[in-house]
């Protein structure tokens, strides 16, 4: 089965009022909460459904006060863009794992916060 690219693409555009804008907002979280199986499936991601579903519905909550009709078009034009290149997959499992940051292996200490204790870890 091959994939199109066209296949999850939407077409930009401005909502008209309100209701149309909650309406596509709903739209687009129902599109996430249904592909989570298949998202899990694809990339191998070692977290239940459930917390991917979670995770999903974090970002949305996270944006749920914005109050300004043209910044609800650009986070719907940013998650529509994200749908696709998550469905068609076009991106590698540690850019799916960077939304689990705080659930990964490594979580927020990638990084040693000076060169010896990056160099001397594990030497003890």
């Amino acid at each position: 089965m091959g994939i199109s690219p066209t296949q999850f693409a939407v077409t930009s555009r401005q909502s008209a009022n309100w209701s149309d804008a909650k309406r596509r907002v709903l739209a687009a979280y129902r599109n996430w909460i249904r592909a989570a199986p298949e998202i899990q499936t694809m990339y191998s991601i070692p977290h239940p459904v459930s917390a991917i579903r979670s995770r999903v519905r974090q970002e949305f909550e996270r944006h749920r006060f914005v109050n300004k009709l043209p910044v609800v078009d650009i986070l719907l034009l940013k998650s529509n863009a994200d749908y696709q290149e998550t469905m068609n997959f076009w991106r590698q499992t540690n850019h799916i794992m960077a939304f689990f940051k705080e659930e990964s292996f490594r979580g927020e200490k990638r990084l040693p916060s000076n060169f010896i204790e990056g160099f001397l870890e594990g030497r003890n």
